[in-house]
C-alpha cells in the first residue's frame, strides 16, 4: 500500500471528474460507432471489404500525423479560457457534427463515388476530432499533480468512458431491425445524426467545468502565427525529439501499441465466430448474443475490473499492476476457446472477467503514468509543458495501431478464408479464425509485458520529482 496521502489540493474534485469522464465517454463513442458503422459499409452500401479496410486504415494514419501538431499548439496555446478547453469547446462541436455528415451515405451511388466521398469527408472529420481529443487527453494530464490522484482520475473517466462500449454493440441491432428503419443505410444515416448530437452535449462538458494548470505565468511557450510557421515546425520536431528520448515514455507507447494493436485486430472476429460457428451463419438464431458479449464485457471492465486495477496500483505501483493484469488477459484469451461453444452459448461469457483486464488496465495506467512521464519531462528539459505533445504522441501510437490492425484485420479474413458472400463457412476456416482470435492478442499482450518489465518510473521517483518542480516553479 502507498505511504503516501493525497492532498486535498491535489484532488480532484467530483463534478470535475465527471466532466472528463464525459469528454472520456465521447472519445470512446465516436470511434465505437465508427467501428459499428464500418461494417454496414460492406452490408448496407456495397462496399468491397479491401476498400472498407483501407477507409478504416488510411484516415487514422492521417490523424496519426496531425495529433502532434495539435499538441503543440495546444501545449503554446495563450488564453483567458486556458491552454485546451476552447478547443476542446470547438472540436466537441466540429467532431459531432462532421461525424454525422461522413454517415449520409447513399447506397444508390457508385461504389467508387462512396469510396472518395467517405475518404475525403473522414479526413476533415478527423482533424476536427483531433482538435477535441488531443486537449483533453493533455488537460487530464494537468489536473492534478499527485501520483495516485492521477490513477483514481483516469480510472473515474475509463469507467464513464466504458459507457459508450454498453451502447454501442446495440447499434448492431437497432440498424439492422426492420421495425425500426427501413433499410441498414437508413439506419445508419439516422443514427449517426443522434450519436454526433450526443458528442456535441457532452463533450463541451470538459471545456466548461474542468481546470488545468495556470499557465498564465508558464514560460518559454510560443508564439503561434503564420509568421512563425516554420520556426513553429521546427520547435515541434524538436519537442517531438525530446518525447522520443523519454526512455519510460517510450515503453508506455511500445506496451499500448502491441496490447491494443493485438485487441483491435480481432475485435470484429467475435461477432463472425459467434455467427457462423456457433450459429452456422443464422444471424437470427445469434440475435443478440453478439450484442450481450461486448455490453458485458463493458460493465464488467467498468465496475469490476478498473476498481481492482486501481486498488492494484495503489497497493504495488503502475507498473506492476499492469504486468499482473495484461498476464490474467492472456488467460482470458485462451479461455475463449471452450467459451465460443455451439452447445451451451452462455459460456461466452466465462472469460470476460479475465481478459477485460486487458483494455481495463491498459488505459487507466497508462495514461496515468503517461501524466508522471510529463513530470519527467518538465525536470529535463524545463517550460513549457508539454502534456498536449506527449497526449498527442501517445495516441498516435494508439491510432496507428487502430488503423494497422484495422487493415491487418482484413487481410487475417482473407487469410482464414472467410468470404462474406457465403451463409455459412467452412470448418477449416472458423478453426483458422479461432485460433487467430486467440493466439494475436496473446502473443501481443506477452510482448508488453516484456516491454514493461523495466519500467523505471516507480512512485517514489514521481514524488521526489514533483518536490523537486515545486521548488524549482512553484505550484502551478
Amino acid at each position: 500500500m502507498s505511504k503516501y496521502k493525497t492532498a486535498a489540493s491535489d484532488r480532484v474534485p467530483i463534478v470535475q471528474k465527471a466532466a472528463f469522464g464525459a469528454g472520456h465517454l465521447v472519445n470512446n463513442l465516436l470511434p465505437g460507432a465508427l467501428g459499428i458503422f464500418m461494417f454496414f459499409l460492406l452490408t448496407a452500401f456495397g462496399m468491397d471489404p479491401f476498400l472498407a479496410g483501407i477507409l478504416g486504415g488510411l484516415p487514422r494514419l492521417f490523424d496519426a500525423v496531425t495529433d502532434p501538431i495539435m499538441g503543440f499548439i495546444s501545449d503554446n496555446t495563450r488564453s483567458r479560457f486556458g491552454r485546451r478547453r476552447p478547443y476542446i469547446f470547438a472540436g466537441a462541436i466540429l467532431s459531432g457534427v462532421l461525424f454525422a455528415i461522413l454517415w449520409q451515405l447513399d447506397e444508390n451511388n457508385s461504389q467508387v463515388f462512396n469510396f472518395w466521398y467517405f475518404l475525403i469527408v473522414s479526413l476533415i472529420y478527423l482533424i476536427g476530432n483531433t482538435i477535441f481529443s488531443t486537449p483533453l487527453i493533455g488537460l487530464g494530464y494537468e489536473m492534478t499533480s499527485d501520483y495516485n490522484e492521477r490513477t483514481r482520475l483516469m480510472a473515474f473517466s475509463q469507467i464513464v468512458g466504458q459507457v459508450a462500449w454498453m451502447i454501442v454493440p446495440w447499434f448492431w441491432v437497432l440498424i439492422a431491425d426492420p421495425d425500426l428503419f427501413e433499410s441498414q443505410a437508413v439506419g445508419v444515416r439516422q443514427l449517426s445524426i443522434i450519436v454526433g448530437a450526443i458528442c456535441v452535449v457532452l463533450g463541451i462538458l470538459p471545456a466548461i467545468f474542468c481546470k488545468g494548470i495556470d499557465a498564465s505565468h508558464m514560460g518559454n511557450r510560443k508564439e503561434l502565427s503564420f509568421r512563425s510557421l516554420f520556426s513553429n515546425l521546427k520547435d515541434l520536431f524538436q519537442g517531438i525529439i525530446e518525447v522520443s528520448k523519454n526512455k519510460p515514455f517510450v515503453k508506455l507507447c511500445g506496451a499500448t501499441f502491441l496490447v491494443f494493436n493485438g485487441f483491435q485486430m480481432v475485435a470484429s472476429f467475435s461477432f463472425f465466430i459467434i455467427v457462423f460457428y456457433m450459429f452456422k451463419g443464422d444471424y437470427g438464431l445469434a440475435g443478440n448474443w453478439p450484442a450481450w458479449f461486448s455490453t458485458i464485457s463493458a460493465v464488467v471492465t467498468a465496475f469490476m475490473v478498473i476498481p481492482i486495477i486501481t486498488w492494484m496500483a495503489n497497493k504495488v505501483g503502475k507498473r506492476k499492476a499492469f504486468i499482473i493484469s495484461t498476464a490474467i488477459s492472456i488467460v482470458g484469451y485462451g479461455l475463449k476457446w471452450w467459451g465460443f461453444n455451439p452447445a451451451n452459448p452462455w459460456l461466452i461469457f466465462m472469460p470476460i472477467p479475465l481478459m477485460a483486464f486487458g483494455i481495463g488496465g491498459l488505459f487507466t495506467l497508462m495514461m496515468s503514468m503517461t501524466a508522471d512521464v510529463c513530470d519527467l519531462d518538465e525536470l529535463n528539459n524545463g517550460m513549457p509543458r508539454k502534456e498536449g505533445t506527449f497526449g498527442a504522441i501517445y495516441w498516435w501510437m494508439v491510432k496507428l495501431g487502430q488503423g494497422l490492425a484495422l487493415v491487418l484485420g482484413g487481410l487475417v479474413l482473407k487469410m482464414v478464408g472467410f468470404d462474406q458472400t457465403l451463409a455459412q463457412q467452412t470448418a477449416e476456416t472458423m478453426t483458422n479464425l479461432r485460433i487467430a482470435d486467440i493466439a494475436i492478442p496473446a502473443f501481443t499482450a506477452g510482448l508488453a509485458i516484456w516491454v514493461m518489465w523495466t519500467y523505471s518510473l516507480t512512485e517514489d521517483r514521481a514524488r521526489e520529482i514533483k518536490a523537486e518542480l515545486e521548488s524549482r516553479r512553484g505550484k502551478l
